[in-house]
C-alpha cells in the first residue's frame, strides 16, 4: 500500500546531522497511519533513531555509511512495533523508552528487552546540549517524550500532534480523519488522546516550554510535518488551552492587584 510520502524506507535530509525515514502505513481499527522515524547524528558521530520503523537491509547499509547506530528511542508506549529488530540488528545500542512502552507492548503480546527510562525533564547525559527533553504530562494514560534538535531548532514528536494529508489517503479513510480534527489542514492531538489529559495545568504548561524552545520546524510521525513556523503551529495546535490559561493568568492578577 502507498503512503503518498515514498520512497519509504531510506534515509531523507532535514538539516545538518538530520534525517527522517518515511515508513510503511501500519494498520491500527482498519485505519493506515503513515510512520516516520527521525535520525540525529550527534557529536560523537554517533546515531539516536527515534521511533524507529521498518528496518530493512538497504536502509540498514544506508545508517551504517552514516555513523554507528548507538540509541533507540521509544518516545510513548504505542511506538514500539519495530524495536526488537533495531536491537537485534544493533546489539551495541542503549535501548531508551517512555513511560508504560513495556506494559503497553505486554498487552500487545509483544515482549522487549530491558530499556533504559528516559527522564521527564532533562535530557540524557549522552545528547544532553544537543537534544533537549520533556515528556508531557497532564495524562493518565498518555507519556510523551518530545525532543528539540537545538542546531536546527526541529521539534520531533509522534502523536502530540498529527496532520493527516486526506488526498493521501483511501476515501473510506477520509471521514475518520475529518471527524477527528487531525487533517494536515489544521493538525492536532487526536480526541481519543486529548481526552486523557485530565492535568490542563500540566499540559498547558509543558506547552508553553514547547513554544519557548522557539522551533523553526516539527517532525511529526503520522502526516505532515511543519517546515516552518513551528511555534506557531505549536500555539495553532494547542490553541484552546493556550487561551484559556491566558484567560486564568488574567485573572489571578487582577485578583492579586484587587487583594494589594
Amino acid at each position: 500500500m502507498t503512503t503518498g510520502y515514498e520512497p519509504l524506507n531510506t534515509l531523507k535530509p532535514v538539516a545538518e546531522g538530520l534525517w527522517i525515514i518515511d515508513g510503511p502505513a501500519v494498520r491500527s481499527f482498519g485505519f493506515p497511519f503513515s510512520t516516520r522515524a527521525t535520525v540525529v547524528r550527534l557529536e560523537t558521530g554517533e546515531l539516536w533513531v527515534h521511533s524507529p520503523t521498518e528496518l530493512t537491509a538497504s536502509l540498514r547499509a544506508e545508517l551504517d555509511a552514516l555513523g554507528p547506530v548507538r540509541h533507540l528511542i521509544a518516545p510513548n508506549q504505542i511506538h514500539f512495533v519495530h524495536v526488537n529488530a533495531w536491537v537485534e540488528a544493533y546489539p551495541g545500542a542503549t535501548f531508551w523508552a517512555a513511560p508504560d512502552v513495556h506494559a503497553r507492548a505486554a498487552k500487545n503480546g509483544l515482549h522487549l528487552p530491558e530499556a533504559t527510562p528516559l527522564a521527564w525533564d532533562r535530557a540524557e547525559a549522552p545528547w544532553q546540549g544537543q537534544l533537549d527533553q520533556l515528556i508531557v504530562r497532564g495524562s493518565s494514560f498518555h507519556k510523551e517524550a518530545v525532543f528539540f534538535h537545538r542546531v536546527s531548532r526541529t521539534l520531533i514528536v509522534t502523536d502530540l500532534i498529527e496532520a493527516f494529508d486526506t488526498a493521501k489517503l483511501p476515501a473510506h479513510c477520509r471521514p475518520f480523519v475529518w471527524l477527528n480534527g487531525i487533517d494536515n489542514t489544521d493538525g492536532k492531538m487526536p480526541p481519543l488522546l486529548r481526552w486523557t489529559y485530565k492535568n490542563k495545568a500540566a499540559l498547558a504548561e509543558d506547552i508553553e516550554t514547547l513554544v519557548g524552545w522557539a522551533p523553526r520546524r516539527i517532525i511529526l510521525a503520522h502526516g505532515d510535518c511543519y517546515d516552518a513556523n513551528g511555534a506557531a503551529e505549536l500555539q495553532r495546535a494547542f490553541r484552546k488551552l493556550l487561551n484559556a490559561r491566558a484567560w486564568e493568568k488574567t485573572v489571578d492578577e487582577i485578583k492579586a492587584r484587587e487583594n494589594r
